[in-house]
Formats: structure tokens, sequence, C-alpha cells
């Protein structure tokens, strides 16, 4: 198991020197999120990257629909070129709240994931290289040879990783589904109307092995996989039962990523977070 944490509040500045300490401190991933009026998160994990050489470098996470696939697409892939190969990405539909209207209407839950899907096949067919095109219903790309940047260091693509929600009483999955079709897994529950954290191991190992056979049976199966599980160990914000990353290794996860959502921004919280991450992984 890999172990990251998530910078909840710090300028890039701020952020580069906690990759820092993370990276001495034995951290594998050093994790920031997307505001759509903020620090840019990229512009920070580039940052980043010029002085650190072996912690990755990753969103938690990304609202892809908010961008323009090729706009994504070179931000991502100067990161990793940057890091030598360390960037990676999380997706999802993201969380509509008062910093997104302020800027941006809600399309509604359907257009936000025809607009992630359709990005995410364009990142991905940039990323292996020209001749590329794509039409959809949102976006089209026609091939091109004006001044290409460099292939990314990973190939095919820096990793990516996606929110799954399993739909509890469901048959269909989509969700899972388009979990399944990428690089790794963010598990998560809906029930009714409802989404909440999974419950335990067991109710991990059964959505690991769901989508696993999806993987299967789109010939994925040989490919690496990742399956995160978000947790706290103050057990201020998420209180994973059992809380031994062990058990939920057992259970098919493969990073442990702590998400230290609780703590507040400014000095003080800026503090905390490096004394967690002084601490070093959680055994």
């Amino acid at each position: 198991m890999r172990f990251g944490f998530v910078v909840p509040h710090a300028n890039a500045r701020a952020f580069t020197e906690l990759a820092v300490l993370g990276e001495r401190h034995g951290w594998d991933g050093v994790f920031t999120w997307e505001a759509l009026w903020g620090e840019h998160a990229w512009v920070t994990l580039g940052a980043a990257a010029m002085v650190t050489s072996r912690i990755r470098l990753g969103t938690l996470l990304t609202p892809a629909s908010r961008w323009r696939p090729w706009d994504l697409a070179s931000a991502v892939g100067t990161v990793d070129r940057l890091s030598d190969g360390r960037a990676m990405m999380s997706v999802g539909l993201g969380a509509i709240h008062e910093g997104w209207t302020a800027f941006e209407a809600d399309e509604g839950r359907r257009a936000r994931a025809e607009k992630l899907d359709e990005c995410l096949a364009i990142y991905d067919g940039l990323m292996r290289g020209q001749p590329f095109s794509y039409d959809g219903k949102h976006y089209s790309a026609k091939p091109t040879d004006f001044n290409l940047p460099q292939p990314p260091v990973q190939r095919p693509r820096p990793p990516v990783w996606v929110m799954g929600t399993k739909l509890a009483g469901k048959t269909a999955q989509p969700s899972l589904e388009r979990a399944a079709r990428w690089d790794g897994l963010l598990p998560s529950v809906m029930e009714g109307k409802e989404g909440r954290a999974v419950r335990g191991p067991d109710e991990l190992a059964g959505l690991v092995a769901e989508v696993r056979g999806m993987r299967a049976a789109a010939g994925l199966a040989d490919a690496p996989y990742d399956v995160i599980i978000e947790a706290d160990s103050s057990r201020e914000f998420i209180q994973l039962d059992p809380p031994e990353p062990a058990t939920w290794e057992k259970a098919g996860a493969t990073w442990w990523v702590e998400s230290w959502w609780t703590i507040e921004s400014g000095a003080e919280g800026l503090a905390e977070v490096r004394r967690r991450i002084e601490a070093g992984p959680p055994s």
C-alpha cells in the first residue's frame, strides 16, 4: 500500500514546502484540489515538481467536466514532464457549491457526466499522440501536427483515478463502469439521494470485485489498477472502522490518502499539517 496526504489550505509556495517535507518523511503522494477561483492546482503541482524527486503529485480531485479537454491534457502533461513522470489526476463530477455557482451555472448531473466522459476520451487520445480525432456531443478534435508537445513521461498517459459510486439497489452501475475503464477507483456508495464512504473492508472488497469483473469483461484485467481509501488518522473527518491500513489493503486498497479537511486555513492550520506530515504515514 502507498500513502499520501491532501493539503487542505495552502498557497503554491507553502504547498511546495509541504511536498518536500512529505518526501523527506516517507510519504508516497501529495495532493491538492481544484477551485474555480483560487490557487491554480496544476501550477501548484508544477512548482512542487521542481523541488521534489520521488513523491507523486496529483489532484483530489479535478472536476474534469469544467475543463476544455486539450487544456487539461496540456496542464497534466506539463506537470508529468516537469516531474519526470510523477503526475496523476483524480476526477469526478464535482460537488456543486457556492464557490462554483458564483461563476458558472450548474448544467445538471447528466451534462456533467457526458462532458466528463468526453473530456477523458480526448485527454487519453491526445496523450497517446497524433493523428487523433474525436467527434462528440460537447467536444471535437481534429488531427494536427502544429507545434506538438513532447509526449508525457508516463505512457500511455499519467494515470486517472475516477470517483466510482455504487448505486444501492440498482442493476446498472454507470459510475462504477466509468471508473473501471480508467486507472483507479475512488469508491463511494449512494443510498437514496445521499452519498457516503464505504463502511468497512467487506463492502470495499465487494466493490473491488465488481469493478475488477467489469475490467475483465473489457479486456483490462492485466493492467495496473489502484483502489484509493480516503482516511483521517486523527479520526476528525473520516472515521474508518477498523482504522488499520493493513485491513483495508487486504480488502483491495492500494492507496491510503489522508484527507485532513477539518484543518482550518491559516498559520495554525499549516503548523498542524506540518506536524502530521512529519509524523510519517500511519502504520
